[in-house]
């Protein structure tokens, strides 16, 4: 039985994740940590897993995880995270982080979008978490950056056509739709208050996104430097993100060539499926699951791809992910813990 830790536990994403890691057949959680949160009950704040788990909120101690697990996840905020990450690999432990601290590999790209990197020598031995992308890297690695949940699912969109070079490098647009669970719990602010969001919908941080340089970041690595224009939209749903890309195509390429790409790309998927031709897909397919679907469809006029995917924001788009890369770093089938299809209605 492997054992985990947890910081940060208290927020939507740990939570998400210690309801997966209950399910897991080797894992035990054997510490978590907070800060706002520390001696609550956790059935307290989440009545949802009364019964399931009994265990407290604890200070944040890296000795403790380190006496006590054999990996630590870190579902702290950016910034919070970079210091104690470093110094939890000081100790020993393996970390999965949840933060934004090591997406990017160019400290002077997370200056911009953040601030200056407290330990900016850990960011060329990060690997970047998406296992459709760097699965072997995964393995391995001491350090593991789970990607936002923005880029998951514009990557998983785009990631075929890119690197099969079906699309002109530039001038991709990335259309994405989230719920407001993706801005966490304890940040609330009027953007995220009910009254305003309900029944509305509305365009954010276009072109300045923070998510913007990791999308460039991991398709400009799969061949042509890439820049896409991002455009980021909050709706009224809890959970799930709706991804819609738009690309040039290259010349005298058929839909039929499209779907084939991304057919074989994904065909040893466990989480990742391409749709039958004509088919789109709806946030409702996924949510409550690690799983992401592809819809394609050609213009054939203008000659552009237009890709469209989903995810649910707090599992595919984060925790889920993490349990996948812990799968891989400590041996057990990818797909353990989170066999379980979406949840319906």
């Amino acid at each position: 039985m492997q054992k985990v830790a947890i910081f940060g536990a208290a927020g939507y994403g740990g939570v998400e994740l210690i309801r997966l890691l209950l399910a897991h057949p080797g894992v035990e959680i054997t510490y978590l940590a907070g800060h706002t949160t520390v001696d609550e009950q956790l059935t307290d704040l989440y009545p949802s897993l009364l019964g399931c788990i009994d265990q407290r909120i604890e200070e944040t101690s890296v000795d403790r995880a380190a006496a006590e697990a054999d990996l630590l996840f870190s579902c702290l905020p950016h910034a919070v995270a970079a210091e104690l990450v470093a110094e939890a690999l000081d100790s020993g432990l393996r970390v999965i982080d949840f933060s934004a601290d090591f997406r990017l590999k160019d400290a002077s790209v997370y200056e911009k979008y953040y601030q200056p990197h407290p330990v900016p020598y850990l960011l060329a031995e990060a690997i970047y978490g998406l296992p459709e992308l760097h699965r072997e890297e995964i393995i391995p690695a001491r350090l593991v950056a789970v990607p936002g949940c923005y880029p998951t699912g514009a990557i998983l969109a785009l990631a075929p056509a890119v690197q099969a070079e079906l699309v002109e490098p530039h001038g991709i647009i990335v259309d994405a739709k989230a719920g407001v669970s993706g801005a966490g719990r304890s940040n609330l602010t009027l953007t995220t208050h009910f009254a305003e969001v309900n029944e509305s919908l509305r365009a954010y941080n276009i072109a300045t996104h923070r998510h913007g340089p990791e999308i460039d970041q991991e398709l400009s690595a799969l061949g042509q430097p890439v820049h896409v224009t991002f455009v980021p939209h909050l709706t009224p749903i809890t959970r799930g993100i709706l991804t819609t890309a738009y690309a040039a195509l290259g010349e005298g390429i058929l839909a039929e060539q499209v779907h084939g790409v991304y057919t074989d790309f994904y065909a040893d998927e466990p989480f990742v499926q391409v749709l039958p031709a004509g088919q789109q897909p709806a946030t409702k397919q996924v949510r409550g699951s690690n799983r992401g679907y592809v819809g394609l469809a050609v213009d054939s006029e203008a000659n552009e791809l237009i890709v469209t995917s989903v995810i649910d924001n707090l599992i595919k788009g984060l925790s889920g992910t993490a349990l996948q890369c812990m799968n891989l770093m400590l041996g057990f089938a990818e797909t353990a813990g989170l066999e379980a299809p979406a949840i319906w209605p």
